[in-house]
């Protein structure tokens, strides 16, 4: 072996390589068990017949996906045409996803950038600090947003005794409020994988690009986003992916005319009246969205980084 690697060769070895399906064998189950199965449920109820009373016939049938996109009139006898309902809940999901991503992206990368150029041992305390809304249930803070942000809430009575305004700003039940529940709701995943890309950065980039007479917006164009380029991303995602499908901010904050993918698939399984087919048929087409757009971002990093490379 030490010949080998003194003549140039390689010396490998794989102490667990007989071991490592054993090894590998609860991360799979736990997968398996916990997220394929689950899944696979989905997948299989969406192409069941509804129930009258709730749950499901096991009778095949497309009635889910024809309902998700076709509309047949009053009694289901007329051809087949566009169901623009649910297909505007979607883009509304989109939408009001797309806002709090780029609201979480604007707030969430000068922060990151902040915690990451401080003294190293002032950094975890800010790290603390950004992690501390997730000691509190997502229910409860969705509820004291909520309460923040209604007509009487401390935000109106503070503007007023001001003399900001004269009368309270209506904020719940509107896109705003949906957007800013998001928004309070996810901020950290894009917070913390943007600290750790610029935490990597090489500042003497910057430095050089300055004795080369860049100024700060070309620097932080032409250098600091691309090396950090895939923390934006990942936060970007994590954001933006949970966003989607989201249904707490969505039913407490924005109210029935800010109905979202999320709460549309909630109501489907709720009591006796829900119509669990429609409710899997929703899922997989959301889950096929999310895939998708993972799709998009995992081939386009791959070309960024065949181009880096």
């Amino acid at each position: 072996m030490a010949a080998g690697a003194a003549s140039g060769g390689s010396a490998k070895s794989d102490t667990y390589a007989e071991a490592r399906t054993w090894l590998l064998l609860p991360a799979w189950a736990v997968l398996g068990i916990f997220i394929l199965t689950p899944v696979l449920m989905m997948l299989v109820y969406s192409f069941l017949t509804k129930e009258f009373r709730g749950g499901v016939i096991w009778e095949f049938s497309f009635a889910a996906y024809d309902q998700f996109f076709c509309s047949r009139g009053l009694f289901g006898d007329e051809p087949c045409a566009i169901e623009w309902t649910y297909i505007n809940i979607f883009w509304r999901s989109i939408w009001q996803a797309g806002a709090a991503t780029l609201l979480s992206l604007v707030i969430g990368f000068p922060t990151a950038y902040f915690i990451a150029t401080r003294p190293e041992h002032v950094r975890p305390i800010w790290v603390f600090l950004i992690t501390i809304p997730y000691w509190v249930n997502l229910l409860i803070r969705t509820v004291s947003m909520k309460f923040m942000l209604r007509d009487q809430g401390p935000l109106n009575d503070f503007l007023i005794s001001t003399g900001l305004i004269d009368s309270p700003i209506h904020i719940v039940n509107t896109n705003f409020a949906v957007q800013l529940g998001l928004f309070y709701s996810y901020l950290p995943f894009m917070v913390l994988p943007i600290y750790a890309s610029v935490e990597r950065y090489n500042f003497n980039l910057s430095e050089a690009a300055a004795d080369l007479y860049a100024n700060k917006m070309t620097t932080l164009r032409r250098i600091l986003l691309p090396a950090v380029k895939p923390g934006v991303i990942a936060g970007c995602i994590l954001v933006f992916v949970p966003s989607l499908g989201s249904f707490l901010a969505p039913d407490l904050l924005g109210g029935a005319k800010n109905f979202m993918i999320g709460s549309l698939i909630e109501e489907q399984f709720k009591g006796n009246a829900g119509n669990w087919p429609f409710g899997a048929a929703a899922s997989m087409i959301l889950l096929t969205m999310v895939l998708i757009i993972l799709l998009i971002f995992a081939r386009q990093q791959a070309k960024t980084e065949k181009g880096a490379g």
